[in-house]
């Protein structure tokens, strides 16, 4: 008994369904989802596994079996058949293409909005350029680069800045009296790339503050609440960490691929990122902007680990920073600078001798 080729099609429809939803689901390409928006960004990724699968899948074998089917046969020197062309069938290949992006990006903002990376107030709150900057083509682009208009605006990233120098351990590792801080871009209002709280947590602060400090080729973390420094970041699981960051000579970027989030730091900028940690393990934080000759080498220990393991890390910090200070004050030979007396005890925060020196300087 002949099948009828609607129900072939019908059955290749499904098994081309199911493996493209089973590959979409188990491709293994992504390390795992260590906090709750890594979640969100691997359900976006699965269902555009999905699609691309399933659309691989049908092209490939259509290619294939015509290939195969169409093929020129021994002796069959004719010409094929004149094929001008079919309207419903353009057609169709065109909107199915486009209902599929426009799905994606629809998707797409919602992951991006529930992770808290649109801000509508900026758009609303931004300042407006003036009539004779909307007249001249290009002033706006030339406004953003150089910084130079004199304006009445305050300088957001200026307050930032003030308000992490206002903990002395963050103040001691940046040399933000050397680089201006930025204003916002007219009619824009971007103060700094920022991915903030979930919209559930928009406007609350987060419950721990980091500062980081990107500087060619280390991370440097400061801790406000207790004037930590370390070479090391640990956060606790199941508490909102928000990233304060910035850059003291080029752009670096914060990227832990477990967590799925990636932030510029930008030197005259204060870059923002927060997230929820929820599987705990050693992670590594690595720089994903090319920012000079050891940029493979910048990369640094991430320790998520439950709360009493993080206090009591934080204490043992604690009593190591006072040790350290009380025997730097008591045995510093005076023959040895502080670069050669320090190297020891940076050593063991995670810290290169020629960091301290380019933060010294």
């Amino acid at each position: 008994m002949k099948i009828p080729t609607s129900i072939w099609t019908l059955l290749i429809g499904i098994v081309l369904t199911l493996a493209s939803f089973w590959y979409g689901q188990n491709h293994g390409l992504l390390p795992a989802a260590a906090t709750d928006e890594a979640v969100l960004v691997d359900g976006l990724f699965n269902a555009m596994m999905i699609v691309s699968t399933g659309i691989f899948l049908l092209v490939e074998g259509i290619l294939i079996y015509s290939a195969f089917r169409y093929r020129q046969r021994a002796g069959d020197n004719k010409d094929g058949p004149p094929v001008e062309g079919n309207i419903p069938l353009e057609i169709l290949w065109t909107a199915i293409p486009a209902i599929i992006v426009i799905g994606i990006s629809v998707y797409s903002f919602d992951v991006y909005n529930e992770i808290g990376g649109f801000d509508p107030h900026a758009i609303h709150e931004a300042p407006m350029m003036n009539q004779e900057s909307m007249a001249m083509p290009g002033s706006a682009m030339a406004a953003t680069l150089s910084d130079t208009p004199p304006s009445t605006e305050p300088n957001l990233n200026q307050e930032k800045s003030d308000e992490a120098m206002q903990d002395p351990a963050t103040a001691a590792v940046r040399n933000a009296d050397q680089i201006p801080q930025l204003r916002n871009a007219p009619g824009v209002g971007s103060v700094a790339p920022t991915i903030g709280g979930t919209p559930d947590k928009a406007g609350k602060p987060a419950e721990l503050q980091v500062n980081v400090t990107g500087l060619q080729y280390a991370w440097i973390f400061t801790y406000p609440e207790t004037g930590i420094t370390t070479g090391e970041m640990h956060v606790p699981i199941g508490r909102e960490v928000q990233i304060s960051m910035t850059a003291n000579d080029v752009i670096h970027a914060f990227w832990v691929p477990e967590f799925r989030l990636k932030q510029d730091a930008i030197p005259g900028r204060q870059s923002e990122i927060r997230f929820t940690p929820q599987k705990a393990g050693d992670y590594t934080l690595i720089c994903a902007e090319l920012c000079g000759p050891y940029h493979g080498a910048m990369r640094a220990p991430v320790v998520v680990e439950p709360q009493e393991a993080f206090d009591k890390w934080m204490q043992e910090q604690l009593v190591a920073s006072k040790e350290t200070l009380n025997q730097a004050i008591a045995v510093n030979p005076a023959d040895l600078s502080p670069n050669e007396f320090l190297a020891p005890y940076t050593k063991d925060m995670g810290i290169k001798p020629e960091i301290l020196h380019q933060v010294h300087h």
